[in-house]
């Protein structure tokens, strides 16, 4: 199984970026999919996830810029950053768990993209 992130780059503060996601490999289900940032000399921290029938939740540093969405036709996952602040600024994983064939989900990592907000 693989996640492919991309839609990172250089935004000034108040534009806006879309990230997407998409996973691929033996996929039987994939459940929570989800977006973590982390900044250097911090933590990786939950950004946004999405569950399989819609649910979301958002930190509350982003909630009313950032909509997470899912195409569960094409295993992807969305981001859509809107309104970014300089504190934004992080290299952002891609989070999904995933069931390969019939077994039980296993939590995956995708490769960061950096989103870089400037003034």
């Amino acid at each position: 199984v693989q996640l492919q992130a991309s839609g990172g780059g250089l935004v000034q503060a108040g534009g806006s970026l879309r990230l997407s996601c998409a996973a691929s490999g033996g996929i039987f289900r994939i459940n929570v999919m989800g977006w973590y940032r982390q900044a250097p000399g911090k933590q990786r921290e939950l950004v946004a996830n999405i569950g399989s029938g819609g649910r979301t939740m958002y930190a509350d540093s982003v909630k009313g810029r950032f909509t997470i969405s899912r195409d569960n036709a094409k295993n992807t996952v969305y981001l859509q950053m809107n309104s970014l602040k300089l504190e934004d600024t992080s290299v952002y994983y891609c989070n999904a768990d995933i069931a390969v064939v019939s077994y039980s989900p296993t939590n995956y990592w995708g490769k960061g993209t950096q989103v870089t907000v400037s003034s």
